[in-house]
């Protein structure tokens, strides 16, 4: 059984045949959003964080996240990444308890709480000055009916932004703005990005952790974060916006290495149930997308990757029970990524995306 399926866009998969995979070729790494998904790929993350991408480099990689994408993210722009994944990991499994019927208000508090031990005492300072790793953490802005902290109001405009997404993907605009947050100043490979209204600002010691807070911030789940360096409106999941991230990643020679937890990438949010709309190779010409197989997935407990439904489907102590197993199953990820690199097998083992 292979643990991994490997997709690549023409040119990705051109500079993998010529040379293999190596960690000075890389220049971007998205996170998506995904909640308790994130724990599917934790020994990719491993892997990756701790081994392939841990030496010294000449030039920046470029780490581009939202919603729970953007934590992983700031675990890797941390001076020990293993250590911050050890935390958030453990902290996200084991010290999520709620009330039977949680408010947004306890959800917020309780991951909040999560955030501060995944970043530690130095977190923020050492994200800020790392040598290499450059952060951009994106959000969804409420724009008209979804700035607000009415329940009711909000839902209104979720289902209105929902209805005219089905329509067209730009309608999102009408209710939400992308921000990105960043600290590499005019060496950002998201500065052109003009398929939906974006605004970029400065990741500063004052405002990180709130932009983190704010880009894992769920509708109707979390409440939604005011950043006073980011006036206009209330700041939600950044995955409303960029759910599997299907950004134009600009035109550069480096690669896009992508750790998923799908094979297929959703552009936003309300795109979900919406099976025609799955971004095509467009914007991932350069990028390797690495994410458990099938068969990998049908050996998880009960079949499947972690969501968020499995805090009322399951019992607290078999959500723990189940969330760790899925964190040790995810060993063999990383396990099965490092033997490619070392063999040079990964070309032939990587699928076009096209």
């Amino acid at each position: 059984m292979h643990a991994l399926t490997l997709r690549a866009g023409p040119d990705a998969l051109r500079l993998l045949r010529e040379r293999g995979l190596r960690a000075e070729d890389v220049e971007i790494v998205p996170g998506a959003s995904g909640g308790p998904k994130w724990l599917a790929i934790a020994g990719l993350d491993r892997f990756l964080f701790g081994d392939f991408l841990a030496a010294p480099r000449t030039r920046p990689i470029h780490l581009i996240g939202s919603s729970i994408g953007s934590w992983r993210m700031a675990c890797l722009a941390q001076r020990d990444p293993l250590a911050a994944l050890e935390r958030g990991h453990h902290a996200y499994i084991h010290d999520q308890q709620y009330s039977p019927r949680p408010t947004t208000g306890e959800v917020t508090r309780v991951l909040g709480k999560v955030l501060d031990t995944l970043l530690g005492e130095t977190g923020v300072a050492e994200i800020l000055s790392h040598p290499w790793a450059r952060l951009h953490v994106i959000t969804s802005q409420g724009r008209g009916l979804a700035n607000t902290t009415s329940r009711a109001t909000l839902g209104a405009a979720l289902t209105a932004a929902a209805s005219l997404n089905v329509l067209s993907r730009r309608t999102l605009a009408l209710h939400f703005r992308r921000v990105v947050f960043s600290n590499a100043g005019d060496q950002s490979p998201l500065l052109h990005l003009r398929d939906l209204p974006t605004h970029h600002a400065p990741l500063t010691a004052d405002n990180l952790r709130d932009v983190l807070r704010a880009s894992g911030s769920i509708p109707m789940v979390i409440d939604g974060v005011s950043i006073l360096s980011a006036p206009g409106g209330l700041h939600w999941d950044g995955g409303v916006t960029d759910y599997h991230l299907d950004l134009d990643y600009g035109g550069g020679n480096g690669l896009v290495l992508y750790p998923h937890f799908y094979s297929h990438a959703v552009p936003g949010w309300f795109d979900k149930p919406l099976a025609w709309r799955r971004a095509s190779a467009r914007n991932f010409h350069r990028t390797l997308l690495l994410s458990p197989s099938d068969d990998f997935v049908r050996s998880l407990p009960n079949g499947r990757i972690p969501d968020r439904r499995d805090f009322g489907t399951m019992s607290e102590s078999q959500r723990i029970r189940v969330w760790d197993a899925v964190r040790t199953a995810s060993t063999a990820l990383g396990d099965e990524l490092g033997d490619l690199v070392a063999s040079g097998r990964i070309a032939e083992r990587t699928e076009l995306w096209s």
